[in-house]
């Protein structure tokens, strides 16, 4: 099990955790930790153009009852300085940067989307770093040819008041009542939001994304690369029990 070295305040949640930075390679990262002190960390990687705040509440509290959890900004993103890449290698790399500058020496990940590619691309190259695997709403690289398709629609949805509405949730009211409550949730927290950095975020976010859809792998070598053995040397080490979910749609 691996302990973090910085105490969290008692009884934090997402809404109330004090923003707090490490810094290293020239990139400030912003970070939440949330849960218990001692326990494997659970690091959460974020969506296309989603922030710290953009997490919803009732899940990443839920998911820190019995463990930490980490939500961070990588590099560009929210208050985290530096540029953001504009390909998914560059942002696995940033990530683990930013888990080495804690400290850890073991994590799981929960990708969601985009963070989904990055967590497979961290996983692929840091099989001693990475524990277990959480994929949501995710592809494996070359796995979506549909993407452009399902950004259109969604940002052509101009009557509804977030595009994450027609984005991660179905037509239907249920959902869309589920959506609206989300959305209800994560605005709870009033100071200290992280910042949305518009086209500086996005842009090289949606070049990541396209490439790493178009990029083909038709033998499905990045996820073989998750169980195979450690790329730094050493005996096998494979990422333990990889988990691939498809609960929620993302982009």
């Amino acid at each position: 099990m691996t302990e973090h070295n910085i105490a969290n305040r008692e009884g934090a949640t997402l809404e109330t955790a004090a923003t707090r930075y490490v810094e290293g390679s020239g990139i400030r990262f912003a970070f939440r930790k949330i849960g218990p002190l001692r326990g494997t960390p659970l690091v959460l990687l974020q969506h296309f153009s989603g922030n710290i705040d953009a997490w919803d509440p009732a899940v990443v509290n839920a998911l820190a009852a019995d463990r930490p959890v980490i939500a961070f900004g990588n590099a560009g993103v929210g208050r985290s300085t530096g540029q953001t890449p504009d390909n998914v290698a560059a942002m696995a790399r940033d990530a683990v940067t930013f888990i080495n500058l804690l400290g850890l020496s073991e994590v799981d990940l929960l990708g969601f989307s985009l963070g989904g590619c990055v967590a497979q691309q961290m996983a692929a190259e840091n099989g001693r770093l990475v524990r277990k695997l959480i994929l949501v709403g995710t592809a494996p690289k070359g796995g979506e040819e549909h993407l452009l398709a399902v950004l259109q629609d969604a940002f052509s949805k101009t009557d509804a008041p977030d595009v994450r509405l027609p984005l991660f949730f179905t037509p239907s009211s249920a959902s869309q009542s589920a959506g609206l409550a989300f959305l209800k949730r994560a605005k709870v927290r009033t100071e200290d939001r992280d910042t949305d950095n518009g086209n500086a975020v996005t842009d090289p976010q949606a070049k990541a994304l396209i490439t790493w859809c178009a990029t083909s792998d038709p033998e499905h070598a990045l996820l073989r690369a998750i169980t195979s053995s450690d790329p730094v040397g050493g005996p096998a080490r494979p990422t333990r029990n990889p988990s691939f979910s498809t609960c929620c749609s993302g982009i």
